[in-house]
């Protein structure tokens, strides 16, 4: 299994990776950035991956989504953020780094830029994402696309936030955020493991404290106030369950992003989880 070493993955599946779920299969965990997991998922390696919904429809004929781990929201979006504040249409012909090319984040900022940036921007520039804020600080690039906690950090590099990818998909769509999904391999037994994630976010609300210690053991730099917020946004209802908004929320992005081109087009079938 792979997530990444991020609080909320560590927050959700402490339980699971630590043998604490008496009922959940045993699994050896991998940490990596989302933009590793999703070229993994693509080349069909390991089992149980965290990955950006942007990059499932290049592995749905193998992996199937699970209903439950993943990251969904309202108000957690990717915010574009640059040195001083300007209008989105000046960042035609500009510099943007982004976390990875097959990010949602990235899915939902060419969604947005299609619309507020006439001619495009001039290149981008992927980076991993704890290097973003410094490379727009330093004046390397000219703004960047940000994830995770930076929501709660960027004024710290002395940046302004341009646009918020989420509210501008919550404007348009009224549903939630899809951000990074939990895939398994078809050929599992996909109940037990949908189980094990599930009882892995149960318990972790039901006692808190327990993962503390492997939450701050992989947190990226980041104060234990951050932590607590990074957890409360982005491990939420959702998580526990996709449920009809999530799952309406998966197809829609999926569904704008193959009309324009962006990805190809899914079946809405291989989005299905069986049994549901």
């Amino acid at each position: 299994m792979a997530y990444s070493p991020c609080p909320n993955d560590t927050f959700t599946f402490h339980a699971w990776a630590h043998g604490l779920l008496p009922d959940a299969p045993e699994v050896a965990v991998t940490y990596a950035d989302i933009d590793i997991t999703n070229g993994v998922a693509e080349r069909g390696g390991l089992d149980i991956l965290k990955i950006s919904y942007a990059a499932l429809p290049w592995v749905l004929d193998e992996y199937a989504l699970l209903p439950c781990g993943g990251a969904l929201g309202r108000g957690c979006g990717p915010l574009v953020l640059a040195r001083e504040a300007q209008a989105p249409a000046d960042l035609a012909g500009r510099v943007v780094a982004v976390p990875s090319e097959r990010s949602t984040a990235y899915l939902l900022f060419r969604l947005w830029a299609a619309r507020a940036i006439p001619g495009g921007v001039g290149e981008i520039r992927v980076m991993p994402f704890h290097e973003i804020m410094p490379a727009v600080r330093d004046g390397k690039v000219d703004a960047g696309l940000v994830i995770h906690e930076a929501r709660f950090t960027y004024q710290q590099y002395g940046l302004d936030c341009l646009a918020d990818m989420g509210e501008a998909w919550e404007s348009e769509t009224g549903l939630p955020i899809p951000l990074g999904a939990i895939v398994a391999r078809r050929s599992l037994d996909l109940p037990a493991l949908a189980a094990a994630a599930r009882a892995s976010v149960e318990y972790a609300w039901a006692d808190p404290a327990a993962s503390r210690a492997y939450v701050q053991q992989h947190a990226q730099e980041m104060s234990p106030s951050v932590q607590e917020r990074h957890i409360g946004l982005y491990v939420n209802e959702f998580t526990r369950d996709l449920g009809d908004a999530g799952y309406a929320a998966v197809h829609g992005l999926l569904t704008r992003a193959a009309d324009e081109g962006l990805v190809p087009a899914v079946a809405p079938e291989l989005l299905a989880f069986p049994g549901r």
